[in-house]
Formats: C-alpha cells, structure tokens, sequence
C-alpha cells in the first residue's frame, strides 16, 4: 500500500527547525529600523516559507542586523528566507561573526537574491558554518545593488 501525505501548506514552512537556537532567550537583536507593521521579532518566528512573516526596513538603503548573544555560541547552520513579490531587484547580504565582544567581524558569506516578479519572488538558503565562540553575528542588507530605493526584506533567520 502506498504511504502518503497531503500537503496543506508549502513543503518549507512545514519542515520542523530542530535544534534552531531559540534567539529571544539567548541574544539581543539590534537592527538599524523595521516598519511598524513588519517588526524584527517576524524574522524570528515560526512563520515561514512564501507568504511567512517577515521583517521590513522602515527605511530604504542598507540595514544592519546584530545578533549579539548573551554567552558565546557555537554556530553550525545559518539558513534564511527572503521574498520580494512586488519589486524587480537584487538584494545582497553580507553574513559576519565576531567572537571577541564585536570588535572585529570576519566574512563568512556574500549572497545576492535576484527578484523579478511574478516568477522569482522567493530565495531559501542555508549554509554550512560551524563557528566556535560567536558572540556576534551580522548581517549587512543593501536591499538593491543597482540603487534602487527598496527596503530590505527578511522572511527568517535559524540559527543551529
């Protein structure tokens, strides 16, 4: 007999995140604005995949977003989601880690999501880090490498 299952909702909002650290009890977020309607703690909750919740720049131009733990942690898997349904751009994010206090951050990804809707509305990664003794993590958003004045998106951000 075959074994199956309906999806009722799209196949990544529905994967478990086990082992995601739980970010509220473990660091202080720091984000340089967020829309009102679109506040950080979206980012970090369990809607996911196309059509989740999502941080939104209150601001064009580039955001800065610091995750600054409460104890140094161990990083072994950074994954994110970004959409962009209504604007053609291209997003980039630079993904850093400091593990003396956030004196010195060093590189550990460069991304560019490409968006041109209505087909490509919707970016998952997730990358492979395994970093010892983070205090800091980072992430710099220049919402279009062209210029455009677009605010930066941010659907979610696990951290294992």
């Amino acid at each position: 007999m075959l074994r199956k299952h309906l999806l009722t909702e799209h196949p990544m909002a529905s994967v478990p995140q086990s082992g995601a650290k739980e970010i509220a009890a473990i660091a202080t977020v720091w984000v340089t604005s967020e829309a009102a309607d679109a506040p950080i703690d979206q980012a970090f909750d369990e809607s996911r995949g196309p059509g989740g919740s999502r941080w939104v720049a209150a601001v064009p131009g580039e955001q800065r977003l610091i995750l600054a733990f409460d104890t140094p942690q161990t990083i072994r898997t950074i994954s994110l989601e970004v959409e962009e349904s209504d604007v053609s751009r291209t997003q980039v994010l630079h993904l850093s880690v400091s593990c003396d206090g956030g004196q010195i951050y060093q590189e550990l990804r460069r991304q560019e999501f490409a968006f041109s809707p209505p087909s490509t509305t919707f970016e998952h990664e997730e990358w492979a880090v395994t970093v010892e003794g983070v205090t800091h993590l980072q992430l710099v958003i220049t919402p279009d490498k062209g210029g455009q004045p677009c605010r930066a998106t941010l659907t979610s951000l696990v951290v294992r």
